[in-house]
């Protein structure tokens, strides 16, 4: 009798005493009724008639399957979200979903309408843009969550604490168009700064060229100078050296033009009182030695 009692004993508490893990949510039902809500980990009671579900209260990431929106321009656009959430209402969770795969489900519901309504109020620029001031694609999902987040609380017990942006691409049937848009995009852009950029060389150059021809215009002005200061220092050493010794002055001067012009073969007609006829006639010439055409005449040989 006493073992039969104890078994009894030990059944009937098995029945009425629980423990809640530290990761779970715990509802105690009354034939599908909640009458008590644990979210403390610990031991719990109930009637031996009563029931009792757990639910992970931890954190779930769901990676909602990618879908196709319009832009307020109308560009088809596809899109793809992930949403970390966790139970936030045991209660309210127990009565509407249940599991966690119903859960997600309503997530999905959740998210593909709030990102349609997001993207379809903004232009593409908003979310593909390289100008910071366009690109608000942070501050649009950030407020994507926050809705999500109103939405699944109020409705299924769901706590949505992130909403990421996992993919936005273009449909590929309209791949190909899109890009040849971007490409004339950025062609017509890259033109623009081409033409800017030849603008800014042409006032370079011309700089350039102005410096270039001030520069040479110094320089030969002071080439000039410096020939001039030349042409008169050489001119004064010519008129020293004349005032000198101008017999030998012109001497040199009689050799130079005997020079330049008498070749081989070369016959010359000369005067009798040319200085030149005197320098190949007699070696003192300039010195005296035979002054005048009548002292050149008479030493000439007669036949």
């Amino acid at each position: 009798m006493a073992i039969a009692a104890l078994s009894l004993i030990a059944a009937v508490g098995s029945s009425c005493f629980f423990t809640v893990d530290s990761a779970d949510y715990a509802i105690v039902t009354d034939f599908g009724k909640p009458t008590q809500v644990i979210t403390a980990p610990g031991l719990g009671f109930k009637h031996p008639l009563q029931s009792v579900r757990t639910f992970d209260h931890r954190l779930f990431v769901y990676a909602a399957p990618p879908s196709e929106f319009l832009t307020l321009e109308k560009t088809p656009v596809v899109a793809s979200g992930t949403i970390l959430w966790r139970v936030a209402d045991p209660k309210r969770y127990f009565e509407t979903v249940v599991d966690r795969r119903s859960a997600e489900s309503r997530l999905g519901d959740i998210l593909s309408a709030e990102l349609g309504a997001a993207i379809g109020s903004n232009r593409l620029v908003a979310f593909v843009s390289m100008d910071a001031a366009a690109y608000r694609a942070d501050t649009i999902v950030a407020e994507i969550a926050r809705r999500c987040d109103a939405v699944a609380l109020r409705d299924y017990g769901i706590g949505v604490l992130d909403v990421q942006l996992r993919g936005f691409d273009f449909p590929k049937q309209n791949r190909p168009r899109l890009y040849a848009r971007m490409k004339s995009e950025r062609g017509r852009i890259s033109m623009l700064y081409r033409s800017e950029g030849e603008e800014e060389g042409l006032k370079v150059r011309a700089a350039a060229e102005e410096e270039k021809a001030r520069i040479l215009a110094k320089a030969i002005e002071f080439s000039q100078q410096r020939r001039g200061e030349g042409d008169g220092e050489a001119a004064r050493i010519y008129a020293n050296a004349l005032s000198r010794a101008p017999e030998f002055y012109a001497f040199l001067r009689a050799l130079e033009a005997s020079r330049n012009s008498a070749r081989k073969s070369t016959i010359m007609v000369l005067p009798a009182d040319s200085p030149l006829f005197g320098v190949l006639l007699h070696s003192n010439y300039f010195n005296g030695g035979a002054s005048g055409s009548d002292g050149i005449r008479g030493d000439l040989p007669r036949k």
